[in-house]
């Protein structure tokens, strides 16, 4: 009777495992791969993308003309173009495995839930059957045979049991897995998000570029050389200043943040070693201008923005002359332009100021303020401790070609 009894619950126990195993098993299968033709379509626009790089740096050296420069511009905004069918792309099937790690997390919460449904009917089964030891099952068998058979049933159901509670585990091992992954996902979508705005602003920028040359130089050649020539004049005259100061060595420990902004040296170590928007000139050479900037940025509440932050950005340089930093520019969300003033206005705050120097040395310095006595007071991004400095112990006041006053 006793055998009978237990081979029934055995069954009952045996089922409830079964049933629990495949419904654990059912939930904790591989994922279905993305769509092959999504994939096919994101390799076909990376590989265009890869090309049209290729041809805008081919074009870029044939030499400095309207036409190659025009040329260079239509591929640039083609190659944009890519890149924002691949990112969209990219959004749509990161989609689809967001959807499919939601679906999976709901159907492991109904599994696990179900499976504790189980382990609690197998906890009153185990109850009714009750903890049998050895000595009671071999004084209740009727013979050596009976005695195996009643055995054999215990450590049939004991090794259910195990099995039960490993897919129970490695259940919930899957659900932390699959929430993993649906949290990967959402933050990538945000970053591809991100990404898409970025490349179309990029697009606005490079049409508006075009539109902006073609508008300068008339659609004609010598408008365009002048243009050319008057960048090429302005990085030469950076190089040479930097040479007569006896070159641009690299600095530590430059920068000083105060109620004003922050001061920023051009040569500092952080920085200054980086080349000028991939071009063969660098930040500590060249990067006066860029460094300048990015003080006033400062000044006006922006201190996030570093000369690395402005020249990160490729926009913020011309497209004819990728090491000529444009007048207007952006950095970290935020914009700002250089617009004509004279040095009078430095009562309404401090101004960018464009000076010669040497024999055909150029240089550019924030101009903080006036002092009481005459005196005014500038940012130097160039000396070595160059915050808040006496503008005439180094310069005079005729030397000044140009001034800017920056609008945000």
């Amino acid at each position: 009777m006793y055998i009978k009894k237990l081979a029934t619950i055995f069954v009952v126990l045996l089922f409830f495992s079964t049933v629990a195993i495949r419904m654990v098993s059912a939930q904790t299968e591989t994922p279905t791969p993305a769509s092959s033709d999504n994939s096919s379509t994101v390799k076909a626009l990376n590989d265009k993308i890869a090309e049209l790089e290729k041809k805008v740096s081919d074009l870029r050296s044939q030499g400095d003309s309207l036409s190659s420069q025009i040329a260079v511009m239509d591929n640039q905004i083609t190659l944009t173009e890519a890149r924002i069918d691949s990112t969209k792309q990219e959004m749509e099937q990161v989609t689809t495995d967001i959807d499919s790690a939601s679906k999976r997390m709901k159907n492991l919460e109904g599994s696990l839930s179900d499976v504790t449904k189980v382990l609690i009917n197998r906890i009153v089964a185990t109850y009714q059957v009750g903890e049998t030891s050895p000595m009671e099952l071999l004084l209740s068998s009727g013979d050596i045979s009976d005695f195996f058979e009643r055995a054999n049933y215990l450590r049939i159901v004991q090794a259910h049991d195990k099995q039960l509670l490993y897919d129970t585990q490695q259940a919930k091992n899957d659900y932390a897995n699959q929430k993993a992954i649906f949290e990967d996902k959402k933050k990538k979508i945000e970053s591809l998000q991100t990404q898409l705005e970025d490349y179309t602003k990029q697009l606005d920028a490079q049409k508006e570029d075009k539109k902006k040359l073609l508008a300068e130089t008339l659609g004609n050649e010598a408008n365009y050389q002048k243009l050319l020539s008057q960048a090429k004049a302005q990085l030469a005259g950076f190089s040479r200043f930097a040479t007569s100061q006896g070159g641009a060595s690299l600095l530590s420990g430059q920068t000083s943040c105060d109620d004003w902004g922050c001061y920023y040296n051009q040569r500092d170590a952080q920085w200054g070693g980086n080349s000028l928007n991939g071009t063969q000139y660098t930040l500590a050479s060249d990067g006066c201008l860029i460094t300048s900037m990015a003080m006033m940025f400062t000044h006006y509440g922006h201190r996030d923005v570093t000369p690395q932050t402005i020249n990160g950005n490729s926009n913020n340089f011309a497209s004819y002359y990728p090491a000529y930093l444009k007048y207007a520019i952006a950095a970290n969300g935020a914009s700002a332009s250089r617009v004509g003033a004279s040095l009078s206005d430095i009562s309404s705050g401090p101004l960018v100021v464009g000076i010669s120097y040497g024999n055909g040395g150029t240089h550019f310095v924030v101009m903080v303020k006036k002092d009481a006595d005459g005196s005014y007071i500038m940012n130097d991004p160039f000396v070595e401790g160059g915050h808040n400095v006496k503008f005439t112990d180094h310069y005079s006041l005729g030397s000044i070609f140009e001034v800017s006053r920056v609008v945000m």
